[in-house]
This record gives C-alpha cells, structure tokens and sequence, in this order.
C-alpha cells in the first residue's frame, strides 16, 4: 500500500518537535535553580509521551496517581506510587479533603522516592477516570513549590498507544534525595481557603468555578456535606467537559470559546473547587494549561457547606 506522505510529514514533524522539547527542557534542567516561582515557568504543564521518552530518565520522577492495584497490574517503567491523594491530607475542625502542609510531613514522605527541586515530575492516571486524581496531585506539588511539574499527555493509555513497554509489579525503588523540610516553600498563589475567598466575594475581578456535577450544584449533597448548594455567584463547568470524549484535553481555541460562553476573562483571578478539591484539580490543570491565575480550593464544598456564617446558594 502506498505511504499517506501527509501522514508521514506530520509523523516527522511530531517527531522533531517531540525531540527539539526534550534537547530544551535538559537545557533548562542544568540552568534552572529552585526559584518562588508562583508556577511552573521552565516545563510545558502537559507532556507527550515522546518528549518523555527522550528526556534521561535520572532527571525525571514519573508518579502513577492511580490506585495501588491497578498500579502493580501495570505502569511506566519506573513510576513510582505514592499512595492514595488522601495520604497527604489531614482532618481539621471535622473538614475532610485539607492538604497537610506540614513541611517535615512532606520532605519525609517525598524524600524516599527521589523528588527534589531539580527533578522533574510528571504525574499521571487513566483518561476514562471519573475523579482523574492526577490533577489533584499536580496541584498538590505546585501547592508544595515544586516549579517542574507535568502532566502525561493521554496518561497510562496514551503512553502506551505510542508504543511505550508496561512494568508489572513494583519498580526498583529510587535513591533518596537529600529533600529536607527547610526545601519546602509553600506556594500560596496556588492555593484558596473560605476566609481568602468570603472576602473577595462579589468581586469583578475573581470567577469562582463549581466543578462538581449539575445535580451537586443545585443542592444535592451525595458526599456527605453539610449543606446542599453552592457559593454564591459560582459558574457551573463540569470538570469533564473541558476534555474530549477519550479524556485527553480539548483545544485551547475549543477551551476558550467555552469559557468565553460564561463571560469567563483571562485577566481574572479563577477559583475552582468541587467537594474536596480533587475534581477541582483536573480543572486547575486546564487553568495552568490556558495560563491563567488560578487556585484550587482544597477544602471545597466540604468546608465551606459546614460554616454555618458562609453564603450558599441553591438553584432548588
């Protein structure tokens, strides 16, 4: 059968781009120092399997955000699992869902896998997930003030319909790395609470998004919380509807007319939040994506349902 030869120019064309990334990226890796940042500035936030694949492999930390069983059914090679998203979280006043920012808890549970500043991670889950924790651990890492941090392009599937090989079982575990809690710098312009947010309500210059479904929106509480509602003003997305069918993320031409349907400007500051910032995190990554200023509400709609003082709206 004869060659598509506009097949095979976009084939090559990928390819260069993929190589001509990594060639930039280890330039950056040797460059770069640990910087407060308020987000990544040297790493593109979405990575494809190719670029991935030609970057040496002592520079990257590959994290699979999916559960531990699925993780030792199969992974990248070399991916590390750290737990569940709820591992690195902590019950304040009976709010679930609360990151645990506690710097000598987070050297000591990151420091065994090899993550330090001068390494890049990239994180990654299922496409077809209904939570796509992946997000939420990108954030979390952002929120931690690591500057390098990457989503996997079409996570473990995409990896492997471009070809790349599947590890069975647990991956030999990385040498430690020397990350100590003095390394921790918390990154607060990632990060919103009810207090940052109660005081900015009503203002032109933050849009507060619910990412939660339409039903959860209007008042249904199915995950326990103590209130039905939203916050006041709060646009309803969907999370999944800034992804494609196969889960990959939608254009930036398709993202931005949908956010321009609700009125939604590049030079506002974006709240997004869901029931205890999980969901909210896919959404963050697509902010971070678009290059937007953007934070994610950890304690979401558990938090702020269970404050009795705080507005909440209902569409009932």
């Amino acid at each position: 059968m004869k060659s598509d030869l506009t097949s095979e120019r976009h084939i090559l064309s990928r390819e260069i781009k993929a190589q001509c990334n990594a060639v930039f990226f280890t330039i950056l890796l040797g460059f770069t120092t640990v910087l407060p940042l308020p987000v990544a500035a040297d790493v593109d936030i979405l990575i494809a399997p190719e670029t991935l694949r030609l970057i040496p492999r002592k520079q990257v930390v590959l994290v699979d955000t999916r559960s531990s069983f699925k993780y030792l059914l199969g992974h990248v090679p070399g991916a590390v699992h750290l737990g569940n998203w709820e591992d690195f979280t902590h019950r304040v006043d009976g709010v679930r869902g609360l990151l645990n920012e506690d710097k000598g808890f987070i050297a000591k549970r990151l420091k065994p896998f090899g993550i330090t500043h001068n390494k890049t991670i990239v994180v990654y889950g299922e496409p077809d997930d209904p939570w796509r924790a992946d997000g939420r651990f990108l954030w979390m890492f952002e929120r931690y003030g690591f500057n390098r941090v990457a989503i996997l392009e079409g996570g473990l599937v995409g990896w492997q319909k471009t070809g790349g090989a599947i590890e069975r079982g647990r991956s030999n575990k990385p040498s430690p790395s020397s990350l100590a809690a003095g390394d921790i710098h918390l990154n607060d312009l990632v990060a919103a609470n009810q207090k940052w947010i109660a005081k900015r309500l009503g203002s032109n210059n933050l849009t507060i998004i619910d990412n939660r479904t339409r039903k959860e929106y209007d008042g249904a509480v199915p995950y326990g919380s103590a209130r039905g509602g939203h916050i006041p003003n709060a646009i309803h997305i969907h999370w999944p509807d800034f992804f494609s069918s196969d889960g990959s993320i939608k254009s930036k031409e398709a993202l931005t007319q949908l956010l321009n349907h609700y009125g939604i400007r590049s030079d506002q500051e974006i709240v997004v939040y869901c029931t205890g910032g999980v969901r909210s995190g896919m959404a963050y990554f697509v902010f971070r994506f678009l290059e937007y200023k953007v934070r994610n509400y950890d304690g979401s709609w558990w938090d702020w349902s269970l404050n009795p003082k705080l507005p909440v709206e209902t569409s009932r």
